[in-house]
């Protein structure tokens, strides 16, 4: 048997699999504990122990008094206490609460010692203790709006109410103050029904019809922007059109989800990684492979680190197949400027110094600050590059790649055109133009949605 896990990939189930979720699931009474154990995704632990009839397939709707009872019945036949709270359809804390006794009373916790804990009981007097009223949960349900209505024409205040009811104050004051009839008194029938149907979302998405937005959305995707920079984009670009708006959300419940589509699946090629988990990174500890001294990033000026002053410089190397093509990668810290390098037949030390060399040339001698580089073979020659440029070059920590966060996420970026384990000896010159051309044209959120080009115009132009 197979089911799918997440994004269409279907899951072999076998018997085994099904033993060894229920076996952890009975031992440690967690599902996300389970779904671990295994290497597989919670929500299929969830439907393999909902089949094994370990959790039910949604909460019982037993209310709070009829769940106790069916908790202590499971408790006594020797169930776990977590695993008896999630049958019953309650928190875990709430279990624990029940197995040792304590219930809770308008806010406070009574132990079976006789301790009490929590504020002092307000208890409104009503004609119907609230403390029977049974809640949904989440929502309020009807008999909780009755009793909301008691307490109101008996003039007790929102917050005894909320009180005696277990809920925020803030919840009571909304629901009086949305549900009015017309003498201006709350109505409970009114209310409830205003709040069931409001719950029921029958509108379509806004990317599913042809329009505007969708062509906006679409070719913003082509371009490899993401959903949330699309999303804050079409607020500077269409500032007095409100119809000119969707949530980065609605973005990807068009493209993953078909109930909700709109937007062509071959779209999804534009998301910028498919991979579901993280891989884990190397940390092991390499020594220093230069003659000339390293001068590391701890001594780099303060002013450098928080971007203050422009013209300092993060780089690395994008490597191809088989380690037989480079391209060097520039990223300025201040504007997330884009330069690369083209490298198609070799990336040894003097090469890649022979490039910086020419492209540090092109820039203006106040963008000349200095470059961060971590401790690739590479740059074995930075000390003839600092003598020729002027520029001191700092060095990472070793396996250390946050230290150089904008050229990091710009090698993220970029792989998208150069995917690894291709051959970048086949983009030239002009092609690696292109592509930097087309990130300096992203807006970033860390820009408040402007684009690198426009802070390098705005920086050459004040300058």
């Amino acid at each position: 048997m197979s089911v799918s896990q997440g994004r269409g990939r279907p899951v072999e189930v076998t018997p085994e699999l099904i033993a060894q979720v229920v076996t952890v699931f009975e031992r440690e009474g967690s599902i996300g504990a389970a779904a671990r154990a295994v290497g597989r995704s919670h929500g299929l632990a969830r439907r393999l122990l909902v089949g094994a009839g370990l959790v039910p397939a949604a909460p019982l709707p037993l209310g709070k008094p009829k769940a106790r009872a069916e908790f202590d019945r499971l408790l006594a036949e020797g169930m776990h206490h977590s695993l008896a709270a999630r049958r019953v359809g309650v928190s875990l804390d709430t279990g624990r609460y029940w197995k040792r006794g304590v219930r809770r009373s308008h806010g406070r916790k009574i132990y079976p010692d006789g301790r009490v804990t929590g504020p002092p009981a307000k208890r409104p007097a009503m004609n119907k203790p609230m403390d029977q009223v049974v809640g949904t949960g989440r929502l309020l349900s009807l008999q909780e709006r009755l009793a909301i209505a008691d307490g109101v024409k008996q003039g007790v205040s929102m917050r005894s109410i909320a009180v005696g009811l277990g809920r925020a104050p803030s919840t009571i004051t909304r629901e009086v103050a949305a549900h009015r009839d017309a003498t201006g008194g709350y109505s409970p029938y009114q209310g409830h029904h205003q709040s069931m149907n409001g719950r029921v979302r029958p509108k379509p998405s806004k990317l599913a019809a042809p329009g505007r937005l969708r062509e906006y959305v679409v070719a913003a995707l082509a371009r490899k922007l993401s959903p949330e920079q699309i999303s804050n984009r079409l607020k500077i670009d269409h500032p007095d059109d409100e119809s000119m708006r969707v949530s980065h959300e609605t973005i990807y419940q068009a493209l993953y989800f078909q109930a909700r589509g709109g937007l062509k699946r071959e779209v999804q090629a534009a998301l910028r990684t498919g991979r579901a988990m993280r891989k884990p990174q190397d940390r092991g500890v390499r020594r220093p492979r230069f003659v000339d001294e390293m001068v590391m990033i701890s001594d780099r000026p303060a002013c450098i680190a928080d971007r203050a002053i422009p013209g300092h410089w993060e780089g690395d190397l994008i490597i191809g197949k088989d380690s037989g093509s480079a391209i060097g990668t520039l990223v300025e810290r201040a504007t997330r400027y884009v330069m690369l390098l083209h490298l198609p037949e070799r990336h040894d030390a003097l090469t890649v110094r022979d490039q910086l060399v020419a492209a540090v040339n092109d820039l203006p001698g106040h963008l000349r600050g200095s470059l961060t580089w971590d401790q690739g073979a590479e740059m074995a020659a930075h000390a003839s590059f600092t003598m020729t440029t002027n520029m001191p070059v700092y060095f990472c920590d070793p396996a250390s790649p946050w230290q150089r966060g904008s050229n990091e996420n710009t090698n993220g970026l970029l792989r998208q055109y150069f995917p690894k384990g291709t051959d970048l000896s086949v983009h030239g010159p002009e092609e690696l133009e292109y592509v930097a051309q087309e990130l300096n044209a992203r807006p970033r959120k860390t820009l408040d949605w402007a684009t690198p080009a426009e802070r390098l115009r705005d920086l050459l132009q004040s300058a």
